[in-house]
């Protein structure tokens, strides 16, 4: 029999990662960072708890950093092997992983300046650029559909996950004594009312399912409502004179926004001077997005191609990219009428937190978040009314309006996560509930028993044979 073992998400929504052992073979299906807390964030420098010469291939489900992130940390460690993923993966790996890498060599020169003045050790970067440089050679990207090899007895195939950019379902086919057993993996599911990617594709059937959960608990709210709040915000910010603050994740919400930010340029109801994407990976990864429009949805698509041009500039003439510090830094003498969209998604670091301490003691200012705030975060601090904002030793008050948009997660909410299992034939496969905070997983797992679904929700370590 084959064995799967739980070695990441199972109490909480980051650092995926899960070890497939089969008769012939093992495979590593993700290697995510640990994100949230300075302490918890510590955790990315363990040792993997399982033998890394022993790994015969990595697969991927897509490239955000809690799914991906430790991949150039298990090279540097000693993985010799290839990993799998999508086509537009590989190449967004390449923009997130360079920056990872940048700004934990950056981070660790900080740190050891100060330990070198309290006569303390110093400490390595988790990974480094050349590490990186090294890891993308051993990526491969797969066609979606596409059924391949990766190792002795076990196939994969990536159908569209429709959360991301080449987000993918895993299915993963294992055959041992002539006896194919199949995996699934949904990796994170699409939210089948943003914009620009296609729904999640349907998958049938499976011997063992492993499901996310990040938003098992509730429905995100309807996008129409969404959309008109948005809407509300940017009309009442440009009466009033405030700026407004998008932090951003820069795969998939960044391009959601601008999107809709397009919608409301063409129908004339966007009054700001400018928008500024003002993150260099945000702005790498748009222009994948430009390369990779074959995957996105009929409708999207052709409003992108009414334009002069078959890009997000065509729907948004008055976008404008901050690349370098000095551009962005020249954003703070902006008083009045901008969209600055920045990163980190959660504000635990990047370009936004240097807007917030310029903006969001401000009463006119306005900051919106589109995105999930992990526990421990700024962002979620913010969202759960912190009174200040912390920078350094600096405590900044916040006095702008703060406005939580959920309608635009990229994740399925729990109605979409249960309509998506629904396709499964009987008899059901056995159920995981991964990738989500507990009460997530808990409310998910009542949810799909009205479905006779039995649902395991496994402990970091556990392990369940099929």
């Amino acid at each position: 029999m084959s064995k799967l073992t739980f070695y990441g998400a199972t109490e909480g929504v980051t650092g995926s990662c899960y070890l497939l052992e089969s008769k012939h073979a093992r495979v590593l299906l993700e290697c995510g960072l640990i994100q949230g807390s300075r302490k918890t964030e510590k955790t990315n420098r363990s040792p993997f708890p399982f033998e890394i010469q022993n790994l015969d291939a990595v697969v991927l489900s897509h490239a955000h950093l809690d799914h991906s992130g430790r991949f150039p940390k298990l090279v540097a460690d000693g993985y010799k092997g290839s990993a799998y993923m999508t086509r537009p993966t590989r190449e967004l790996l390449e923009i997130l992983h360079m920056d990872a890498a940048s700004l934990g060599e950056r981070d660790a020169e900080w740190e050891n300046k100060r330990r070198r003045r309290a006569g303390k050790k110093e400490i390595e970067p988790i990974y480094t650029m050349e590490d990186v440089q090294v890891a993308l050679q051993q990526c491969k990207g797969v066609a979606y559909g596409h059924r391949q090899t990766i190792a002795q007895g076990i196939d994969v195939c990536f159908r569209d996950a429709g959360h991301i950019l080449g987000s993918a379902i895993v299915e993963l086919f294992v055959t041992e004594d002539n006896v194919e057993k199949k995996l699934v993996f949904t990796g994170d599911l699409g939210n089948s009312f943003a914009a620009l990617l296609r729904d999640p594709e349907p998958v049938e059937t499976a011997d063992i399912l492993m499901m996310e959960s990040t938003y098992g608990d509730r429905n995100h709210r309807s996008m129409e409502e969404t959309l008109q709040e948005f809407e509300d915000i940017i009309v009442e910010a440009s009466q009033n004179g405030g700026n407004i603050l998008i932090p951003s994740f820069a795969v998939g919400r960044t391009q959601e926004i601008i999107f809709r930010l397009g919608e409301l340029y063409q129908k004339g109801l966007l009054k700001q001077q400018a928008v500024f994407l003002d993150s260099p990976m945000a702005i790498a990864t748009t222009e994948v997005y430009h390369r990779f429009q074959n995957v996105f949805n009929h409708e999207d698509g052709a409003s992108l191609r009414q334009g002069d041009s078959s890009s997000l500039h065509s729907l948004l003439p008055v976008l404008r990219y901050s690349r370098s510090t000095e551009e962005s830094m020249a954003l703070n003498r902006i008083e009045a009428g901008a969209i600055i969209i920045a990163g980190s998604g959660m504000c635990n670091g990047g370009r936004i937190r240097h807007h917030l301490k310029h903006n969001i003691w401000k009463h006119k200012s306005h900051l919106i978040i589109v995105g999930y705030q992990a526990m421990g975060t700024p962002g979620r601090a913010l969202v759960d009314g912190a009174s200040h904002f912390k920078m350094g030793k600096e405590r900044i008050a916040v006095n702008g309006r703060i406005h939580t948009l959920g309608g635009f997660s990229t994740h399925a909410g729990q109605s979409q996560l249960v309509d998506w299992i629904k396709n499964f034939q009987k008899p059901h496969p056995k159920l995981f509930l991964v990738h989500g905070e507990a009460e997530a997983k808990t409310a998910l797992e009542k949810c799909l028993a009205k479905d006779g679904w039995s649902a395991n929700i496994p402990k970091y370590g556990e392990s369940a044979s099929f």
